[in-house]
């Protein structure tokens, strides 16, 4: 099974927690999913007068960019780890979200456009390494997770702050619970 690393995306970086397959914390760490000096929203704030041609570039490199900085992160990640990675856990994707930058600049979608390109490398990268990529939904996951744990979920998604110290935000939460939530979803146990 390998550990589970639960991944809160923001834009050109994330929260990354490891865990066990008993769901003890074992690595928490901000990664880049970006190279320094490269614009974090290319969608969604543009260059201001850059046509479609030159945002659709713009786009291009940095998502070249993102997969060089997203890789680096995630290799510097497995090699800093006790076990080998067997899944990643991400924010859900959209089925249906437009895949054309064209529509990708209008509302609603240049709000999220650049989240999800940051989501799909990250799935692209991971699934590259040969880990299993999990989705879950960032709005319950928590709660979720802390249905299924029951008694157990105070100390579980809590608890680590008091053991490794801070930072342990609501980003390490929801990453912790989305590999417990989908680690319980794939073997019927937690």
């Amino acid at each position: 099974m390998g550990l589970r690393v639960g991944i809160y995306d923001h834009l050109g970086w994330a929260v990354a927690v490891t865990a066990s397959r008993e769901h003890d914390v074992v690595d928490r760490r901000r990664i880049d999913l970006l190279e320094p000096n490269m614009p974090n929203m290319p969608i969604h704030h543009p260059e201001p007068g850059l046509s479609l041609d030159e945002v659709e570039a713009l786009v291009s490199r940095v998502r070249a960019s993102a997969e060089r900085a997203t890789a680096a992160s995630l290799d510097a990640l497995a090699a800093a780890l006790p076990d080998a990675v067997g899944s990643v856990h991400l924010r859900a994707l959209p089925a249906d979200f437009p895949t054309a930058i064209a529509v990708q600049l209008r509302p609603p979608y240049d709000a999220h456009a650049d989240a999800i390109m940051y989501r799909q490398v990250l799935a692209a990268v991971a699934t590259a390494r040969g880990w299993a990529v999990r989705f879950y939904d960032a709005k319950t996951v928590e709660a979720d997770a802390a249905a299924l744990l029951a008694d157990r979920a105070d100390a579980m998604l809590r608890g680590p702050r008091d053991r490794l110290g801070p930072p342990w935000t609501r980003d390490h939460r929801t990453a912790l619970a989305a590999t417990i939530l989908t680690a319980g979803a794939d073997t019927g146990a937690i």
